[in-house]
């Protein structure tokens, strides 16, 4: 187990090699790790290999927590596990009514982590993958989950988001020998998609320095930072981390809101999303009357101008968009509210299905590896 002190998070590590049925062993982790919370004042566990744990324990570990922590005070403990597997064997472990139909009862842990999002949102970045591969893997999980995850907020609130982590042998940041920074927004374009999409961001450790391992073994990518680059706050990737971490502080669609994956278009005519590698990826968090747009472009060396479908019912023709984060220097301001009469243009939606208008767009122009975060100006 690691971490301690208010604020931390601990990890205990694989519990598969011990006889997790035995209802002795069940019973001593459990008081284990409640003396845990008591002793040095955590806020939540990372349960490694959850899938491993028999006997029920993933439900009797996380509601016995969860009740011990309730009773010393701490409302918002929290739990998540390691599910290193496909969306299906995730929703055994998520939500009121898992897909294990034998079990009736609400699995204790609260989330886990989202591994097939880090199986596609960082090779759609890099140009590997199209856009349309990362909306199409939110419309399998709205189909796994249709009996599980009961609206956006549980969406939201089941996952754990991120970029990579110690058990991958290559970090996320990739180092050109011939040009150190060519790549360098990707990072920041990945940490901005991560903290916008739906999901808790967990950003491993490193990365705000721009640790950059990668190898054959994990220990490839668990570098020191004391002895190496050290924890410094004036890091460009700190100080962008930073910036992007208070645009999702300060606006509560980026946490709570509903996700729509938006089709785009460079003629203003035929509307879809992108099919191409290094394409442009666009999608809207939506909470009450406010809504934000986030647009992407995976491509290294193409400055690409689209527009993207915004919410009708939310801006009104001539309406003016604002940048609240762009990882460029002096990034292009995204054009008013435009309006598309019905029958003026081609609409292919991410469900599969089509319309022909009326619509609302935003022409976004984007740098190579850009990403803009918008918002309605008023």
């Amino acid at each position: 187990m690691q971490g301690g002190g208010d604020g931390t998070v601990g990890d205990f590590d694989s519990l598969k090699q011990m006889m997790t049925a035995d209802v002795n062993v069940q019973n001593f982790l459990i008081r284990a790790y409640q003396y845990v919370i008591a002793r040095f004042d955590v806020d939540g566990f990372r349960i490694d290999t959850l899938k491993y744990l028999k006997g029920g324990l993933p439900r009797l570990f996380g509601n016995a927590v969860r009740e011990f922590a309730l009773s010393v005070g701490k409302k918002n403990f929290f739990t998540y596990g390691e599910v290193f597997d496909s969306e299906d064997t995730i929703a055994e472990f998520i939500g009121r009514n898992t897909s294990d139909a034998s079990n009736t009862d609400m699995v204790g842990v609260d989330a886990a982590l989202d591994f097939p999002l880090v199986f596609t949102l960082p090779p759609v970045v890099k140009g590997f993958l199209a856009p349309a591969s990362i909306s199409g893997m939110y419309q399998h999980r709205k189909q796994v989950e249709e009996d599980i995850v009961s609206s956006h907020g549980d969406a939201t609130r089941f996952f754990v988001t991120f970029l990579d982590n110690h058990d991958l042998k290559a970090r996320f940041r990739f180092v050109n020998p011939a040009n150190p920074h060519q790549y360098d927004p990707q990072v920041t374009q990945g940490l901005a998609c991560l903290f916008s999409l739906q999901g808790i961001p967990c950003v491993y450790y490193g990365t705000e320095q721009g640790l950059s391992g990668r190898g054959t073994t994990d220990e490839s990518v668990r570098e020191a930072l004391w002895g190496g680059p050290g924890f410094d706050t004036t890091n460009p990737f700190y100080v962008d981390l930073q910036a992007i971490a208070t645009v999702r502080r300060t606006q509560p669609p980026l946490r709570y809101g509903r996700q729509y994956f938006r089709p785009v278009s460079g003629d203003g005519q035929n509307y879809g999303v992108s099919p191409f590698l290094g394409g442009i990826m666009a999608f809207s968090r939506i909470l009450n009357d406010r809504e934000i747009i986030v647009a992407a472009n995976a491509s290294q060396s193409q400055t690409t101008s689209v527009e993207v479908i915004i919410e009708q019912t939310l801006s009104d023709p001539g309406d003016v968009y604002q940048i609240l984060y762009s990882n460029q220097a002096a990034p292009t301001a995204p054009s008013a509210v435009i309006a598309h009469a019905a029958g003026t243009v081609n609409v292919q939606e991410v469900d599969g299905s089509t319309g022909t208008g009326p619509l609302h767009t935003i022409r976004v122009t984007l740098g190579p590896m850009e990403v803009q975060i918008i918002a309605h100006a008023s």
